[in-house]
């Protein structure tokens, strides 16, 4: 059997759909089943048993020996989430266990780090273990992800084949129910839609014109094929990126937008919010080479690809995968 946990979510469920199309039904999801929203992403998926979140851990003690693989996606994946003991209990001590059982029945595991956890990008982003005690979260779930990490590598009993994936700015369907936290072509999307305009965050960085700001944007499938990858071909254990390895302005990513939807470009700017204002990342490029080193063969989704699939397939009609 294959557990994917966070399998309502956004990543999970696309993992879980993905995984079907490659003829793997014999998957176990593990999620807090409790938002209708959220579930709808499970909608037509192939499994074999859900478990709720809060009693995963009691029966993976009893039935790891059913278990052969393990992908923990799940996670509490809001920025803007300050209560660090909540952090730590879903982030931190849910995943030290899911890997002590791992470890202790040599099971493989891939779980989500984030590049949250590279701050503002003062040591770069560059995915080797000689930098994560220096590296300086700009928030408590970034913090709590780097935590985690360093804590894998002090383990001296490890699961047979783990990696930690360090996912930069995804975008792509089944995030419909993230809100504020959904990627920026889904909020484009919807504005351009309603109003035919967007309008995007300030810069409040001298360095850098309004909209001018960068990320890597990574497409959801191409998450999804390394990961499927990985179980496949068990690459070195340790952390990788997995971002696209080319930074794009918003002003891209916006102008991608309205050109999948049809429409010329109409883009405004507004002040960025206080709250998040001090902690805004203007820059962030996954360093790509590990992954390409340990083998890995397919070419990412360009920034004006990924956005046409997802726009096109999905945004348009309001399509799950």
């Amino acid at each position: 059997m294959i557990v994917v946990t966070g399998a309502a979510g956004f990543i999970g469920s696309y993992l879980v759909s993905f995984l079907n199309q490659k003829d793997r039904e014999n998957i176990i999801i593990v999620d807090d089943f409790s938002f209708p929203e959220k579930n709808k992403n499970l909608n037509g998926k192939r499994i074999v048993e859900q478990i709720e979140r809060e009693n995963f851990i009691e029966w993976f003690s009893e039935n790891a020996e059913q278990v052969t693989f393990v992908y923990h996606l799940g996670a509490r994946t809001n920025t803007a989430e300050f209560d660090e003991d909540v952090l730590q209990k879903l982030n931190v001590d849910y995943s030290k266990a899911i890997w002590e059982i791992c470890a202790q029945h040599e099971i493989g595991l891939i779980y989500a780090s984030s590049a949250a956890t590279y701050g503002l990008g003062e040591h770069g982003y560059n995915d080797s273990e000689e930098v994560m005690n220096k590296l300086e979260p700009l928030n408590p779930y970034g913090i709590s992800k780097n935590e985690f990490d360093k804590w894998a590598f002090d383990q001296s009993k490890q699961p047979p084949f783990w990696v930690g994936l360090k996912f930069f700015n995804v975008y792509g369907p089944n995030e419909y129910h993230k809100g504020r936290m959904a990627s920026v072509i889904l909020h484009a999307h919807n504005q351009i839609k309603d109003t035919g305009k967007m309008k995007l965050f300030q810069s409040h960085n001298s360095d850098y014109k309004d909209g001018e700001q960068m990320r890597d944007f990574v497409y959801v499938w191409d998450l999804a094929n390394v990961m499927f990858w990985m179980r496949e071909k068990l690459p070195a254990n340790g952390l990788y990126n997995m971002g696209s390895g080319k930074a794009r302005t918003f002003l891209d990513l916006v102008n991608a937008t309205f050109e999948a939807i049809g429409k010329k470009s109409d883009i405004s700017f507004i002040p960025t919010p206080e709250d998040i204002r001090d902690k805004y990342q203007y820059f962030t490029e996954a360093n790509m080479n590990k992954l390409k080193e340990a083998g890995y063969p397919h070419p990412f989704h360009t920034l004006e690809e990924g956005v046409k699939d997802y726009v096109t397939k999905y945004l348009s009609s309001g399509t799950y995968y």
